[in-house]
Formats: structure tokens, sequence, C-alpha cells
């Protein structure tokens, strides 16, 4: 990855993932995270990288070396949705928000899922961008700031662990989801 971006592998490690752990990767675009998150969870662990665009999703798969095309499970779905990425109830351990909250409309939907989704005690790392930079990044009026985006997930119950900075244009937040 070039200077002017996150580094994914950098920013999994923040996750405290370890072998045999399931993992969504919501909205999970061209895989960067999905592939660092599945070099860690490794053969006996799963990723699951769910996106709306199925041509994206195509893309990862052909782009995902042999070693990890067994780990990393590609999911077209929807994520802005209860029930929306197909995954059964409390079955992940972490899901990944990376660069995509600045593009949900449906953020009530979102958190719903991702509840749904994590297991009690599950980890949700929050990714995004922390401004516009003249053009690279989302619009300036589609950011969403870290106070933001701290603010709404511990409104609906996440609990924040951390916060650390993603790179030289974003901002990362660890919460965990309640225990019941």
């Amino acid at each position: 990855m070039t200077a002017s971006f996150s580094e994914p592998r950098d920013n999994i490690l923040q996750l405290g993932l370890r072998e045999g752990m399931k993992v969504g990767d919501f909205g999970a675009g061209s895989g960067h995270y999905s592939r660092a998150a599945a070099a860690i969870v490794g053969h006996s662990g799963k990723v699951y990288a769910i996106d709306v665009q199925e041509d994206v999703l195509k893309h990862l798969k052909l782009n995902t070396h042999d070693h990890h095309k067994s780990v990393i499970e590609t999911v077209w779905g929807d994520i802005e949705k209860s029930g929306g990425t197909h995954l059964r109830d409390a079955s992940l351990d972490a899901v990944i928000l990376a660069n995509t909250l600045f593009q949900i409309e449906n953020r009530e939907g979102l958190v719903a899922e991702i509840k749904r989704v994590l297991k009690p005690t599950g980890k949700l790392l929050l990714i995004d961008w922390s401004g516009s930079y003249s053009g690279m990044g989302p619009a300036p009026e589609c950011v969403v700031s870290e106070h933001t985006a701290e603010e709404f997930f511990v409104s609906n119950a996440f609990a924040k662990e951390k916060s650390f900075k993603a790179g030289p244009h974003h901002y990362a937040i660890v919460f965990t989801k309640p225990a019941a």
C-alpha cells in the first residue's frame, strides 16, 4: 500500500484476531482487509467478504492467493439490513467495517446486522476517512467524523475499547458488543 492509505495488516493486528476465528468483512471491496484477516485466522478460521457489488466480489476471488482461497468466502449481501449478510446469528468473532461507513444510507440497519451476527463480546473494527483530502476519499459532506462514529456505536450499546490512527487519512475504533 502507498503511504497515503491505511495499512490493512497493521490495523487488523489491533483487533486481536487469533487462529480459528470467524470474521466478517462488511463492504469488503477489493479485499485488502479480508486477506489481512485470513493470514491471521488461518485455515481453521473463516473470513466472509461481504459486498453488495457482485463484480467486486468476483475480482476479489480472482486476486486472492491460493493460500487464502479456502479461508475467504465471498458473500453477495446487503450489510444495511437485518439478515442481509446471510450469516447465522452470533456466528462471528469480529466484524471489519473499513472505508464503508461514509457510504451507508441505513446506519440503523447496519448496526442491527452487526449486532445480529457478532457473538457476545465480539469485536467491531471501524476504519474510515478522517477527511476528504481534495478529492481523495469521500465528498466533504459524506465524511463521518471519528466523534460522530463513536457516538453512533456507543449509543447502540457497543463499548469503545480503543481508538488509533489508521494511516495518515484514516481513524480507527475498536468496539466490543455487550455480553448480553
